[in-house]
Parts: C-alpha cells; sequence; structure tokens
C-alpha cells in the first residue's frame, strides 16, 4: 500500500464522515419525509468532526494525567460521566464484554 500523509489521511477520514453522515440523514430523511441540503450534511460532518477532535483530546489528556500512553475503557467512561445514560450503557457493555472473555479463559476440561 502506498505511503500517504497525514493530511491525506485525514482528508480520506473526514471524507469517509461526510459519507457516513450523509447516509443517516438520507435514511431518516425518507423516514420522515423530509429533505436535507448538502450544506446540512456538510454542516452536521463538521460538527461531528469538531466532537471527535474534542473526545480524542480529552482522552488522550485523561492516559497522560494518568501518566500512560494507552487510553484505556476507564478513560472512556470518565469522558461519559456527564450522561448518566451513556455511562450506564457503556458499563453495561464493558461488563458484558468482560463476562464474556472470563468464560473463554480458563484450563481446558480433562478427559
Amino acid at each position: 500500500m502506498a505511503d500517504t500523509t497525514k493530511e491525506e489521511d485525514l482528508d480520506r477520514l473526514k471524507a469517509a464522515l461526510w459519507y457516513a453522515v450523509g447516509q443517516i440523514v438520507d435514511e431518516e430523511s425518507l423516514k420522515r419525509n423530509r429533505n436535507a441540503t448538502p450544506q446540512f450534511i456538510g454542516a452536521l460532518t463538521e460538527l461531528v468532526w469538531t466532537q471527535i477532535e474534542n473526545v480524542a483530546i480529552d482522552l488522550e489528556n485523561f492516559s497522560a494525567h494518568a501518566g500512560r500512553t494507552t487510553v484505556t475503557t476507564d478513560d472512556v467512561l470518565l469522558l461519559a460521566r456527564k450522561n448518566p445514560d451513556l455511562h450506564q450503557l457503556m458499563e453495561e457493555f464493558i461488563e458484558a464484554r468482560k463476562a464474556k472473555a472470563g468464560k473463554g479463559k480458563g484450563r481446558p476440561a480433562r478427559k
């Protein structure tokens, strides 16, 4: 695969986000019998992009404050603390994943 610059990678990510936002807006527009202009989709994409950047910065800062270079689930839960419903959903998801992973661990049964 060809090497790309950071700017090219960001452009590709933003284009993919624009496409995904456009798909969601189109689907919702059809459900509600409404129209959305390309300008609306572009503005919504910019809003989502800015929010993603802010979340990424916060997560990096949380992990750096803890002296780590890796973002953990605890960092993500800390970020979600101001939205109790989202926080609860995330905690339930994490617990379910841990429980599922725990079942797969252990020693195989002897015959």
